[in-house]
């Protein structure tokens, strides 16, 4: 019984220390013990098992003293410990549909996709509501959708809605306007006084895809 319990705390905690690592980039290992609430060296240990896993890799960052730093971060052999949307069906069914009716069938399908999805947003963001309240409201409905979404402040008026995860990546990746669309999806909920642009893309081989969002009116 002691062993089982042993491995499932085991699971845990290597899940969370995956966790942070999908959220905040590379870390040390210091660092995510920090923020875990355990030993350094309790969280190497749990680190060479995921690495012997091929789950995480380091890099090796100089210091001013001492031993150069060990950044860990996931491997793409990581992500399918997080939400991935039906990948492979989703790309055979796009397949399937540019195979049946051609580019501009596939464009339909998009277009009537990114409709529905405006409107479902639009349901549950109240456009009454700061624009701050309608950022963060945007950030959750993401969230549960698994892009694992929070938002920034970036400066005055501006700020960056950044998604660690994305679930639909192998449908991205086969179907570039899946993410066209969310620049879209985005802008048509935030309103006319919002001006949205990506700055980073997990498509392009970034970690994680970024928004500047910047709001034209003062809040």
């Amino acid at each position: 019984m002691r062993s089982k319990a042993k491995d499932k705390s085991a699971v845990r905690t290597r899940r969370a220390i995956a966790n942070l690592l999908k959220q905040e980039g590379p870390m040390d290992a210091s660092i995510l013990a920090a923020q875990l609430g355990l030993s350094a060296m309790a969280i190497r240990q749990h680190l060479y098992a995921l690495q012997t896993e091929k789950l995480v890799t380091y890099t090796e960052e100089p210091r001013p003293m001492g031993r150069p730093a060990k950044l860990w971060q996931l491997t793409p052999a990581a992500n399918h410990l997080f939400p991935t949307g039906y990948a492979e069906l989703t790309v055979e069914l796009l397949n399937a549909m540019t195979e049946a009716f051609g580019d501009q069938g596939l464009d339909r399908l998009l277009a009537i996709r990114t409709r529905q999805q405006i409107a479902a947003y639009q349901a549950q963001v109240n456009s009454q509501s700061s624009f701050p309240e309608q950022l963060q409201a945007l950030a959750d409905l993401r969230t549960k959708e698994g892009y694992m979404a929070e938002i920034q402040l970036l400066g005055e008026n501006s700020f960056l809605l950044i998604e660690n995860h994305c679930p639909i990546c192998a449908a991205a990746t086969a179907c570039t306007g899946l993410c066209s669309s969310e620049l879209e999806v985005f802008q048509s909920v935030l309103g006319k006084d919002a001006v949205v642009e990506r700055t980073e893309h997990i498509i392009a081989g970034e970690r994680r895809c970024v928004y500047q969002i910047s709001y034209q009116k003062q809040l």
